[in-house]
């Protein structure tokens, strides 16, 4: 993981955290993942690719509230344009309203993020528009960036 994407600087450029300086920011990520399956908070899984079951990157639901959740991701550099993301996106929202209580499935992608809004449309989520000065991704700035809102509703 410390490795492959989470000290890259290219694959953390629009996320919300900046890039890890020393493995035990990647081991503490990792525990708190762990840690997260004995609640009811978030739930985190590898992404691993098809030939290898090696962890490639991440993706998360996050339960926003009682009848939602937000999903996110992060692949390494080498895996993308492989459809890995999309894959494990689908997949996801798919397990998410296998839950009776989920209605709304949605996602936020910076302004600049046209990979990552192409996941979110691939995936099944339809674009609802922009949330301006929403989302400080600090790698790309140090104020509030504008991002794209997706979601799928049942």
């Amino acid at each position: 993981m410390f490795v492959g994407w989470t000290q890259d600087a290219e694959v953390t450029r629009y996320l919300t955290w900046r890039p890890h300086k020393a493995i035990a920011e990647a081991e503490s990520f990792i525990a708190q993942s762990i840690d997260a399956w004995s609640g009811d908070e978030r739930a985190v899984y590898a992404i691993t690719a098809r030939e290898q079951d090696v962890p490639i990157g991440v993706i998360e639901a996050r339960f926003e509230s009682a009848f939602a959740a937000s999903v996110g991701y992060v692949l390494q550099r080498g895996e993308w344009n492989r459809g890995y993301t999309t894959e494990a996106c689908r997949g996801l929202v798919g397990r998410l309203f296998a839950l009776p209580e989920i209605w709304r499935v949605w996602a936020y992608c910076d302004i600049e993020n046209g990979a990552s809004a192409r996941v979110l449309e691939r995936s099944g989520m339809q674009h609802e528009g922009i949330l301006r000065r929403s989302v400080l991704h600090p790698n790309r700035s140090d104020t509030p960036r504008d991002v794209h809102i997706y979601s799928r509703v049942r």
